[in-house]
């Protein structure tokens, strides 16, 4: 087994991933494995590309941060530790690459098609009321967004309001059918936003860097975006998306550090 810090700021931060050879596992030892590894998502590399997710909680069809921790681990394993490749996860079939610049892995892959539409009214409520924030308190309207499930994106004013909050994970878990809340400051004239990732129902709290999200985001602005995550638990991580021609590319850098 692997560590990967994945989704790295300036060579440094990043979300530690656990990333390992796929075998025979029940659904019991894969869940253990992040619990073990002090991760909180987990890696299974399989034949021809596969892709396993997992979290204490149990598996999940995708993963953003843990693709690229992923792409990171293959790439060191290829021949001028460059590759791309047809990946497989979540009954799917997608575009990865990478390539290492020294020590430090670029990777970027194809999440999939967004989709996008309006939340209902109890979806915001419960969201909102779960982060403590009222409708004067947002920068516009939320968005239901979904590269396979659906998250609530939510936009604050400011980078100071995303790191004041302190929302209520009971509540937000409670929330039916959302994955979690991404909520983002809106991105500068030079695309770079911050965010912060909360899904307690699959086990994460607050993820360090979310990918999937990102890429999410990046489509609803239509727009390339540079996110700034993980500040609020002492990993900063950075994710970086791409638009063109209606279709998103998301990734990040990456380290295996053992």
């Amino acid at each position: 087994m692997l560590i990967v810090r994945a989704c790295l700021r300036d060579g440094r931060g990043g979300s530690p991933t656990a990333v390992l050879d796929d075998g025979p596992f029940t659904d019991a030892e894969r869940r253990a494995v992040p619990v073990r590894a002090g991760t909180s998502h987990a890696v299974f590399l399989g034949a021809a590309g596969a892709l396993r997710f997992c979290t204490s909680e149990g598996e999940l069809p995708a993963c953003g941060h843990g693709t690229v921790a992923a792409l990171a681990v293959l790439a060191a394993r290829a021949p001028g530790r460059r590759i791309e490749l047809a990946l497989r996860a979540g009954g799917r079939t997608f575009a990865g690459r990478a390539s290492f610049d020294g020590e430090v892995c670029h990777a970027a892959f194809d999440p999939g098609p967004v989709t996008l539409r309006a939340p209902t009214g109890d979806e915001a409520g419960e969201v909102l009321g779960a982060l403590g924030l009222a409708a004067a308190d947002l920068a516009g309207a939320p968005c239901v967004a979904s590269v396979g499930r659906e998250r609530l994106l939510v936009p604050v004013a400011s980078r100071a309001a995303l790191a004041a909050l302190a929302p209520d994970l009971e509540r937000l878990r409670a929330v039916p059918a959302l994955l979690g809340c991404y909520v983002y400051s809106p991105p500068g004239p030079d695309g770079r936003a911050a965010a912060r990732m909360f899904a307690p129902s699959i086990g994460v709290p607050e993820d360090i860097a979310n990918a999937n999200s990102t890429a999410c985001l990046a489509a609803y602005l239509g727009a390339d975006v540079a996110v700034d995550m993980g500040d609020a638990l002492g990993e900063p991580a950075t994710v970086t998306a791409t638009v063109r021609g209606g279709a998103v590319e998301v990734g990040g850098t990456a380290r295996p550090v053992s």
